[in-house]
C-alpha cells in the first residue's frame, strides 16, 4: 500500500494513547496502526504551502519568497509580544492579525525534557502540547491576546525554559514534575497586565504516546541529504515518526515536501 502527498504536520487527537493522522492528497492515514510494520519514505519535490511551486523550503513549509510575504510566517508567529493587533497596527495583513491575535491565549507550562513556558491559542489546547511531545502540561495564564501572553512569556523564560531538548524528549529522558508547585513559584515574575489572568484551580494534564520502543541512540532523517529511508515504525511521540533503528524523522520539520509513503508488513 503507498500514498502520495505534501507532507504538512500529523493530526492528532486525545486518547490513550494520543491518535496521529497523516494527511496525504486527501486520504487520511491512521499512523498509530502503523506502528510495528516497515514504512518507505521517498522524496518526490518540494510543494511550498503557500504558492504551491516546486521550490526549495525555506521555514514552515514555505518557499522563501512567501516565507517573507505570507501574514502566517511573521515574526509574531514566533515571538508573540511582537504582536500589534490589539493597537490597530498590522505588520503584515491587519485583518488576518486580529483574527489570531485577538482571542484567548494561554500560557502554559509543560514538560517534555524539562520544565518549559509556552504560548498557544486556547483553542490549541492540547494539541499544541502534544506537538511538542509533553507528557505532562498546565495552563497558568489565560489573556484576551496574543500580545498580554507573549510578555508574559517573556518574563517567565528568565526563570524556566522556553525550549525543549528534542533528544532527551524522544529518548524518553523524562521525570515527573509538580507543575502546580511551579506554578505558584513563578506566579510573582507574572507582569502587572497579566496579573488578573492568573489560572490557579486546574489540574495537570497527562499525555501518554504510542511508542512500542524508545530509541538509545538517535539519528536524524533529513530529506535533503538522505532521499529514500526504509525502516520498521516503533513510536510516534510530538511530530516525530521513531524507528526501529534509532531514526527519527521530524514531519514538521518537512511539511511543504512531497513524499512516497510506502507502508510494508
Amino acid at each position: 500500500m503507498h500514498f502520495t502527498g505534501v507532507l504538512e504536520k500529523m493530526l492528532t487527537e486525545i486518547g490513550e494513547p494520543i491518535q496521529y493522522y497523516l494527511e496525504m492528497d486527501g486520504d487520511v492515514v491512521h499512523m498509530n496502526q502503523l506502528l510495528g510494520k516497515t514504512l518507505e519514505i521517498q522524496f518526490e519535490k518540494y510543494q511550498c504551502l503557500a504558492c504551491g511551486k516546486d521550490l526549495p523550503i525555506f521555514r514552515q513549509g514555505h518557499c522563501k519568497k512567501c516565507f517573507f510575504e505570507q501574514p502566517s510566517t511573521a515574526d509574531w508567529i514566533m515571538k508573540p509580544e511582537l504582536s500589534k493587533a490589539h493597537l490597530g497596527i498590522a505588520e503584515r495583513d491587519l485583518e488576518f492579525e486580529k483574527q489570531v491575535q485577538l482571542q484567548p491565549h494561554i500560557v502554559y507550562l509543560a514538560n517534555s525534557s524539562s520544565i518549559k513556558v509556552g504560548v498557544t491559542r486556547k483553542t490549541q489546547v492540547p494539541t499544541r502540547w502534544i506537538d511538542q511531545g509533553a507528557h505532562e502540561a498546565l495552563e497558568i495564564v489565560e489573556v484576551p491576546n496574543r500580545y498580554l501572553a507573549g510578555i508574559t512569556e517573556v518574563a517567565l523564560k528568565n526563570h524556566v525554559d522556553d525550549k525543549t531538548n528534542w533528544r532527551h524528549m524522544l529518548t524518553n529522558q523524562i521525570k515527573d514534575e509538580n507543575l502546580s508547585a511551579w506554578r505558584d513559584q513563578l506566579k510573582k515574575y507574572i507582569p502587572a497586565e497579566a496579573q488578573d489572568y492568573i489560572i490557579d484551580y486546574n489540574t495537570e494534564t497527562h499525555l501518554h504516546f504510542p511508542v512500542l520502543q524508545y530509541p538509545t541512540k538517535i539519528n536524524s532523517l533529513t530529506l535533503e541529504k538522505t532521499k529514500q529511508f526504509s525502516g520498521k515504525l516503533m513510536g510516534i511521540k510530538g511530530q516525530y515518526l521513531i524507528f526501529e533503528d534509532g531514526t527519527v524523522f521530524n514531519i514538521r520539520n518537512h511539511e511543504g515536501y512531497v513524499v512516497k509513503l510506502e507502508i510494508n508488513s
